[in-house]
């Protein structure tokens, strides 16, 4: 297992500065790294928000062949968090792969580069944990029809680009984050609240491996000191499998409310993954799940929970 790298002082650069998986490390890092947050920054408030937390703010659309024009390229370390799917293919293609090759030869200097990707880019295997070898495919497009197709891409051109550049390079391929935030079992919490029913693929139960915000704002420094020029491919999700039908299950427990399922093929299947390299690499997850989902409705929506 790799010891985690000292960010203490160094010089960050962290983009999708504003989204959910990404403020809150921009929340933990800023206080102690010179943290520079990328974003289109749209709204004002999400500008105040991350500068108060410490970061400097640069508005930047990568997208944009010449967006990344005007930032400083002295950066230590770059966690590249951007992700865009608006559904066309010409723009996700470009924001998201073209666009972390730019971000790439920008900081080709930097002492690691951080790229996470998804477990969306695996084909759908049932149950099957699926290592970082299995197969990829389109497994996102029922609900994102771009997502999948753009992600891969992203991997493909983050490997050439870290071997042309000798850049040290991580890809962490996300499962499920969720924290005090938000994320996935948070919307199922309201879709109970509002009697949605909730889609789920027939093979049930539908497994993933929820990744708890305080899990993977730890283990950040562990994956870019795994980083390598031949571009280091891990599954980045938590130690324990859990399933949707398992966590709605206990956010009922916790609130009383009853989740409604719905057979729909449609849905995304389990994305369950295999741990043996990311074990080997960065060590286990060490936030239960039943306790991370507690935390996160007595954080949202205490008045939900049953006294």
């Amino acid at each position: 297992m790799f010891d985690p790298v000292d960010l203490s002082g160094r010089k960050l650069l962290v983009t999708g500065a504003t989204g959910q998986v990404a403020e809150p490390v921009v929340a933990a890092l800023a206080g102690g790294a010179q943290l520079t947050a990328v974003a289109r920054f749209a709204r004002q408030e999400d500008r105040d928000r991350l500068t108060a937390l410490g970061a400097e703010c640069v508005s930047v659309d990568l997208a944009d062949p010449e967006g990344l024009v005007g930032l400083a390229q002295d950066f230590d370390y770059v966690l590249n968090f951007a992700v865009a799917k608006t559904g066309s293919f010409d723009h996700d293609l470009a924001a998201n792969a073209e666009a972390a090759g730019r971000l790439m030869l920008h900081c080709r200097e930097a002492r690691a580069f951080l790229h996470f990707s998804s477990t969306a880019v695996y084909q759908y295997a049932g149950h099957q944990p699926l290592a970082e070898d299995a197969a990829l495919g389109d497994n996102h497009r029922a609900m994102f029809p771009t997502y999948s197709i753009s992600k891969i891409a992203a991997e493909t051109v983050v490997r050439f680009t870290a071997r042309q550049l000798s850049l040290p390079t991580t890809i962490a391929r996300l499962s499920v984050p969720y924290g005090n935030n938000g994320g996935w079992p948070w919307y199922h919490l309201l879709m109970m609240r509002e009697g949605v029913p909730i889609d789920v693929h027939p093979e049930a139960p539908n497994y993933y491996n929820l990744l708890h915000v305080d899990d993977y704002v730890e283990k950040i420094p562990r994956l870019l000191a795994a980083a390598s020029s031949e571009a280091t491919v891990v599954n980045f999700g938590g130690s324990q499998r859990t399933s949707i039908e398992e966590w709605c299950g206990w956010l009922s427990e916790l609130t009383g409310l009853e989740p409604r399922f719905r057979e729909n093929p449609e849905a995304f299947g389990s994305l369950c993954i295999d741990h043996q390299r990311m074990h080997a690499l960065i060590g286990p997850t060490r936030v239960d799940w039943r306790e991370g989902i507690r935390a996160m409705v007595e954080t949202l929506a205490p008045a939900l929970l049953v006294r």
